[in-house]
C-alpha cells in the first residue's frame, strides 16, 4: 500500500535508552508502544503477558488479525533477509526467531493485522506476534510492547508501506522527537548534506545488506584527524567492518583499533580537564571503558574537545554533553561517574561500527530509500516539534 507523499505521516516519539513511538494495532484498535529501530527488519509485538512483558497486544481481541501459515509465500520468500531462518510450528504456522546485538531475542508467529499510524489505516501489515523471549534489559523492555523495524529488508515497516523516504529528529533538551514518513519539505528546514549508502551485490557472512550502511572515512578530535589507515574503516572480505546508522542502539560503537585511537586522543586532550576513573573493573554496558569522576555539585561539564565522524560527503559533530553520559546509581565519594559515549564493538562481540541515536540528537536525519542515501543537518529538534504541531 502506498501512502501519498504529501503531507507526510507524522508521529511523535519519546527517547531515553530507546526511541519509542505510540500507535494502534488491530480491530478494534489496541494502543501499543514500539521501539523505533532502523537497524532491524521485522516489526513485532509481545502477544503473551508475563511478569517481564506486562504490555502486550492481544490477537484474540482483533477481528483483522491473521496468523500466517508456513505454506504462505510471505513465509517462504519474504523472510529471506532474516538472520535466523523461519520454521514451521506444530500448528503449521510460520515461526520466527529474532536475535539482537545485546543478546536479547524473541520468537513467535508471523502474522498480519491493521496498523494505524497518524490516522492512516495500514491493513495487512506483517509483523511477529511473539510469545517467548530473553531480555538483556528487563526494566527498559517492560516499558514497551514491541519494536518497529525500519531497515531496507522486504518485511520492514517502511518497505511494506512503500515509503521512499522517512526522517526523524531527536531533541537533546527534552525526551521528545518527531518521525515523518514521506517527504519533508519545510521552509524552515535547511538543505541536508548527504552520504551514499554502501551496497554490495555479493552476500558476505558478516555484512548486513539491508542495513543503512554508510562509509566512515575518518575521525577527528578538535580538528586533529586520528592517524588510522583507510582500511580500518572499510569492510573486509567477510563483510565485517561496515558502518551502520542504527536508531535501535543508544551509543556509538567503533571497532577496536579505531576505538583505541579515539580513546587515547580524547584522554590526551582532556588531561587536566577531566579526572579519569581509575578502576579497570568498571566497564559501562560491557563495552564503554573510558569513564571519569565529576563532582556531583557541578552544574555544567567543563569544555570538551569535539569529536567529528567523517563520512563520505558529510561530517557528524559530537560535542558537549553528547560526549559524556552520567551513569545512574554509580558514584565515588562526592563524585558522579560519567562515561565516554563511544564504546568498543569488540567488547560487544559485534563486527561493525554502529552510529547510535545518542549522537543523532539535534540532527535532522533523513533516510532516502529511493536515492540510496542518508541526509543529515544539525537542527534544534524541539523547534521541529513545535512547528509540526497541528
Amino acid at each position: 500500500m502506498q501512502i501519498s507523499s504529501s503531507p507526510p505521516n507524522k508521529v511523535s516519539f519519546h527517547h531515553n535508552v530507546t526511541l519509542t513511538v505510540s500507535l494502534t494495532v488491530g480491530s478494534p484498535p489496541q494502543q501499543v508502544t514500539m521501539v523505533l529501530d532502523t537497524g532491524s527488519e521485522l516489526s513485532w509485538l509481545h502477544c503473551k503477558k508475563t511478569p517481564t512483558t506486562p504490555l502486550t497486544f492481544n490477537p484474540s481481541l482483533s477481528s483483522s488479525y491473521r496468523a500466517i501459515p508456513c505454506s504462505s509465500p510471505t513465509c517462504r520468500t519474504r523472510t529471506r533477509d532474516l538472520a535466523v531462518p523461519v520454521s514451521c510450528d506444530s500448528k503449521s504456522l510460520c515461526h520466527v526467531t529474532l536475535s539482537y546485538a545485546d543478546s536479547s531475542s524473541v520468537e513467535g508467529t508471523l502474522a498480519s493485522d491493521t496498523f494505524n499510524i497518524d490516522n492512516s489505516d495500514l491493513p495487512g501489515t506483517v509483523f511477529g506476534c511473539m510469545d517467548t523471549g530473553f531480555s538483556s534489559n528487563i526494566e527498559e523492555d517492560s516499558k514497551t510492547t514491541g519494536l518497529i523495524g525500519m531497515n531496507r529488508g522486504s518485511l520492514s515497516f517502511v518497505s511494506q508501506m512503500g515509503f521512499s523516504k522517512f526522517s526523524y529528529c531527536i531533541s537533546g533538551r527534552d525526551s521528545s522527537g518527531i518521525l515523518l514518513l514521506g517527504e519533508a519539505h519545510f521552509p524552515w528546514l535547511k538543505p541536508l548534506n548527504y552520504t551514499p549508502l554502501v551496497q554490495i551485490s555479493t552476500p558476505l557472512p558478516y555484512f548486513d545488506r539491508v542495513a543503512y550502511t554508510v562509509q566512515l572515512q575518518g575521525i577527528s578530535v578538535s580538528g586533529k584527524v586520528l592517524p588510522l589507515p583507510k582500511a580500518t574503516f572499510e569492510p573486509d572480505h567477510t563483510g565485517a567492518g561496515q558502518t551502520m546508522v542504527d536508531s535501535g542502539t543508544q551509543f556509538t560503537f567503533l571497532l577496536g583499533p579505531a576505538y583505541t585511537a579515539l580513546k587515547n586522543e580524547f584522554l590526551n586532550q582532556t588531561r587536566g580537564v577531566l579526572r579519569k576513573l581509575e578502576d579497570p573493573n568498571f566497564v559501562f554496558q560491557g563495552a564503554m571503558d573510558l569513564c571519569y569522576r565529576i563532582e556531583q555539585n557541578r552544574r555544567v561539564l567543563p569544555p570538551l574537545p569535539s569529536v567529528n565522524l567523517i563520512f563520505r560527503g558529510v561530517e557528524m559533530s559530537v560535542t558537549g554533553e553528547k560526549l559524556l553520559y552520567k551513569v545512574g546509581g554509580a558514584s565515588r565519594g562526592s563524585d558522579s561517574i560519567y562515561c565516554f559515549t563511544f564504546g568498543n564493538s569488540d567488547l560487544l562481540g559485534v563486527e561493525a561500527y554502529i552510529i547510535g541515536h545518542h549522537h543523532q540528537q539535534n540532527m535532522w536525519m533523513e533516510f532516502d530509500l529511493a536515492n540510496s542515501r542518508v541526509g543529515l543537518a544539525e537542527f534544534r529538534c524541539e523547534l521541529a516539534n513545535q512547528r509540526l504541531r497541528p
